[in-house]
């Protein structure tokens, strides 16, 4: 059957792009393997950062008495905190297939592979096969969480960041592989729930694309929660002992070998993309080594009317890339427009507790690039919002252009810290000097008023050493 328009994956930027074609009147198809709303709302954003609001709410129970309350023993039911967010996900869900069918969209089921340029084999769940063509076809299929080359670990079970949301009961003894953000995040979550928990990482530091002062305090955070990090693993190997424990074998920096026992293990290595499965030679479109299919500023593939978008592209793995790369192919390929991803700056948020908000460029990065450059620091024990409500663990680091007094970049690791980072993303966006921020009147109290102390750093006298 013959469309104007063919989307492979219903995630945050197909399912809009197919959406927006539709009501303009085109014929539309939308492939689906499993569930709409693709990896954020299924198994990506919304069920964790709901059951990381569980794990809050366990948190901020146990501290009560720092508050002058008394609730008593806390005791955390991870069979109902799993009921709760597969609410979440369900609503969610629900909606995005409503919103296909209002549009006119028409959604199918089943395993999409190329067999030409412009035509997909749509095998469906009752084994059906069905041949689509298009002029137009996206690719938005999306990724999935890897599987590290460990010895042993094809013969020990092991939880991935989908299977560890589907679990019943709290782990006695977490171990996580992996000290990204994912890995991070479920160590807090399940530390949280009540788990013991202790996170292993190959590099020399945590969360690596940060710098090595905001990564230091998310460890140190991390250890005054009672999670157990190691640094530096080398020639890891996993087992499963006798009586049902799991043990994980690693070299130290110092190259003595130590042995870790636990209950259950989180691999948190990264995700790879789902690609194996379209028969992507068959329409001459072209992957990296690492299977993400190749686009260039326009999101065009290799294949002359085959576009690709979100997370299979190796662009950021986030939700609102996803969706900015539909703005971007709905403007070139349904207003007739010129837009490029080129350039663009993207904020993301970790959700550790307290967060840590980014945009723009490190200090690492911005040194590298050649910048002189001024650094902002404020405690958030220096906020008095923060010190209100008793938030005080992190600090707020921004990166200022000394030539042009333009902000490069801010991490903001403190309560609400992805929100302030999205104020000052505004006055990037808005291309305005860091004295705007230190000038500014903000509301008293609120945390966004922590600008004016924040850059006022920055001022004679009172630059910190660097």
């Amino acid at each position: 059957m013959t469309h104007d328009l063919i989307v492979i994956g219903s995630g945050q930027g197909g399912g809009p792009l197919a959406s927006a074609f539709a009501k303009a009147g085109r014929r539309v198809a939308l492939i689906e393997r499993e569930h709409v709303g693709g990896t954020c709302i299924n198994v990506g954003c919304t069920p964790t950062k709901t059951m990381v609001a569980s794990a809050r709410v366990a948190y901020l129970a146990r501290r009560s008495e720092d508050f002058g309350v008394r609730v008593g023993t806390v005791a955390v039911d991870l069979a109902r905190v799993r009921g709760r967010k597969q609410r979440v996900v369900e609503k969610f869900r629900t909606a995005s297939a409503e919103s296909f069918e209002r549009a006119g969209v028409r959604l199918k089921y089943g395993v999409a592979r190329f067999t030409g340029p412009h035509a997909i084999e749509v095998t469906g769940t009752n084994g059906t096969r069905e041949t689509l063509t298009a002029q137009l076809i996206v690719i938005d299929t999306g990724t999935r969480p890897s599987v590290p080359l460990l010895q042993g670990l094809e013969r020990t079970p092991f939880l991935d960041s989908t299977s560890i949301m589907e679990l019943d009961a709290v782990p006695e003894h977490l171990l996580v592989l992996g000290g990204g953000s994912i890995g991070v995040e479920f160590a807090q979550m399940f530390r949280r729930f009540g788990s013991r928990v202790c996170v292993i990482q190959r590099g020399s530091q945590l969360m690596p694309r940060e710098d090595e002062d905001v990564a230091a305090e998310i460890a140190r955070i991390l250890g005054a929660d009672g999670i157990r990090i190691i640094l530096g693993a080398k020639g890891m190997r996993v087992a499963l002992a006798e009586c049902g424990r799991l043990t994980l074998d690693y070299s130290d920096a110092d190259g003595v070998l130590e042995t870790l026992s636990g209950s259950h293990l989180l691999v948190a290595t990264g995700r790879v993309p789902n690609t194996e499965a379209l028969n992507l030679a068959a329409a001459a479109v072209g992957v990296d080594d690492r299977g993400f299919v190749r686009v260039n500023e326009r999101l065009e593939t290799s294949a002359p009317g085959v576009y690709a978008l979100g997370d299979v592209t190796g662009e950021p793995q986030l939700t609102h890339v996803s969706y900015d790369d539909f703005r971007v192919l709905r403007t070139n390929l349904l207003d007739g427009g010129n837009a490029t991803i080129a350039g663009r700056v993207i904020p993301y948020t970790i959700y550790v507790d307290p967060q840590l908000g980014r945009i723009g460029m490190t200090e690492r990065e911005a040194r590298k690039a050649g910048y002189d450059v001024r650094i902002a620091r404020l405690p958030m024990a220096k906020v008095a919002r923060a010190t209100e409500v008793d938030e005080t663990r992190g600090f707020m680091k921004a990166v200022v252009d000394s030539a042009t007094e333009h902000i490069l970049g801010a991490a903001v690791l403190g309560i609400e810290g992805g929100e302030i980072a999205s104020l000052i993303q505004v006055a990037m966006l808005g291309n305005l000097p860091y004295t705007a921020l230190r000038d500014g009147i903000f509301a008293h109290p609120t945390l966004a008023e922590s600008m004016n102390n924040l850059f006022k750093r920055l001022d004679p006298g009172e630059l910190e050493p660097h």
